[in-house]
């Protein structure tokens, strides 16, 4: 009897390691292993940049019910950039990435075959990274304004071929930048300024074209649209580039019998905010690290 109990131990013990060290070879071997094939190949084309973008879902409605300032909310714009930097911090083969409102580019590497390219997972990462840092770091920035509830975004992925093809959407989602600042900057200046409804400014900047919404500012307001801030106009760029870092740390010196503080200062790479244009050739010259993909 006391040695069939043995047996019986031993081949539960034996079967217990299989499913913690193999359990996916076990299950390789299963009759439900059918299941996998109805899995869709989502692998992105190689030598190619892959772009995850990603939007806030509702976000008109959030940003009433959380009291953002119009037409630009420095903290929820500085929130954003925040989520995005530690989006390339933590996830890999991320060279550049742009932001402007509710939305943020990211650009992996021709060559990454991070995750195996599996288009799913560039996503997903990304989106989830991005929205739980957003709750995270959301106190650092409204630090009056308690988060009614947990916002949501969605995410694309799109292929570019060259480079070329990439400057240009990178231009395109800046262009939309300007286009939606100035209606916006002209349209909140109206309602707060000149005590139009939402509806009569809508009216009033019906059929306008961009000349015609400076003049706006400029003859009724004294406003000269090129003097608003950068980051307004023009989006956030997030780079790598080296940046010493100085931190202070308690040491035993030779020859010491108690421990100091001393500075230490280490260079490392982080994603850095930019605020000028990405149209013209100037950024892509002054950084042609970017496009290397080394």
């Amino acid at each position: 009897m006391l040695g069939w109990l043995r047996r019986e131990v031993a081949a539960a013990a034996v079967g217990l390691g299989a499913r913690l060290s193999g359990g996916r070879a076990a299950m390789a071997k299963s009759k439900f292993e059918y299941v996998r094939d109805f899995e869709a190949d989502d692998t992105c084309l190689p030598n190619c940049w892959v772009v995850t973008r990603l939007d806030g879902r509702n976000f008109h409605r959030f940003a009433e019910q959380h009291g953002f300032i119009k037409p630009n909310d420095d903290r929820a714009l500085h929130l954003m950039t925040k989520c995005a930097q530690t989006v390339m911090e933590e996830l890999e083969d991320i060279v550049i990435a742009y932001g402007q409102s509710d939305e943020y580019s990211f650009v992996f590497k021709k060559k990454s075959n991070w995750f195996k390219r599996r288009a799913s997972k560039f996503m997903t990462h990304v989106v989830s990274q991005f929205a739980s840092s957003y709750v995270f770091y959301w106190k650092d920035y409204f630090k009056d304004q308690p988060l009614l509830y947990p916002p949501g975004f969605d995410g694309r992925i799109v292929l570019y071929p060259s480079n070329q093809n990439l400057k240009d959407y990178l231009s395109w989602r800046q262009a939309d930048c300007h286009i939606n600042n100035l209606y916006n900057t002209v349209f909140w200046v109206l309602v707060q300024r000149s005590g139009l409804t939402p509806m009569q400014a809508q009216d009033r900047l019906q059929g306008t074209l961009a000349g015609d919404k400076n003049e706006i500012l400029f003859s009724e307001f004294n406003i000269n649209y090129n003097n608003e801030p950068l980051m307004y106009r023009k989006g956030t760029v997030l780079i790598w580039q080296k940046v010493d870092e100085v931190t202070t740390k308690r040491i035993k010196l030779p020859k010491e019998t108690e421990e100091k503080e001393v500075e230490v200062t280490r260079t490392r790479a982080k994603a850095v905010p930019l605020h000028c244009d990405i149209i013209g050739d100037q950024f892509w010259e002054k950084y042609p690290e970017i496009l290397a993909d080394s």
